[in-house]
């Protein structure tokens, strides 16, 4: 149980820690080594086509949220996003290929492959609202290509 109680403090720590690093970053005048010192370094950096570069910041498994946050070719910031939301989740239709996945949401929460059906589920962990916990699971198929996806309740943080 004190386990449980220190995990909850750490998640809610986090959230006011990322709350408190966006505000201080601002769009055209903070600089890469801004989001460094708030965020430290990138789980992933993804090359954009105009010479940007988003940096990808996860924080699945405890947390609810992804971040990407692109920095245009001179190095300021251009824009930063909390990337697991509905309007994402809908951009993940059947066919995608598990990069362009991972490139819109970034590292999910959990992969889990079933041999006997050769799919493998992605899920990410994320909030409709304040406090209802949800999971968005993508079920891809043995060519590694999206068959379904949707939401549903997180039942382990209901208990």
């Amino acid at each position: 149980m004190a386990l449980l109680t220190a995990l909850a403090g750490a998640c809610i720590t986090l959230a006011a820690c990322d709350q408190q690093s966006l505000a201080e970053l601002h769009e055209g005048v903070s600089t890469e080594a801004d989001v460094r010192a708030r965020f430290g370094a990138p789980e992933h950096i993804w090359p954009e086509a105009d010479g940007a570069r988003t940096f990808e910041y996860n924080r699945q498994p405890e947390g609810h949220v992804n971040y990407m946050i692109t920095l245009a070719p001179g190095g300021t910031l251009r824009q930063t996003r909390q990337v697991l939301v509905p309007e994402n989740f809908a951009r993940v239709q059947p066919g995608a290929d598990m990069l362009s996945v991972r490139r819109l949401l970034g590292q999910p929460a959990r992969k889990l492959t079933y041999e006997l059906t050769r799919e493998t589920d992605w899920d990410w962990k994320w909030l409709d609202g304040p406090t209802r916990a949800m999971v968005f699971t993508v079920t891809f198929g043995p060519d590694g290509r999206v068959r379904r996806s949707g939401s549903h309740e997180d039942a382990a943080s209901a208990q």
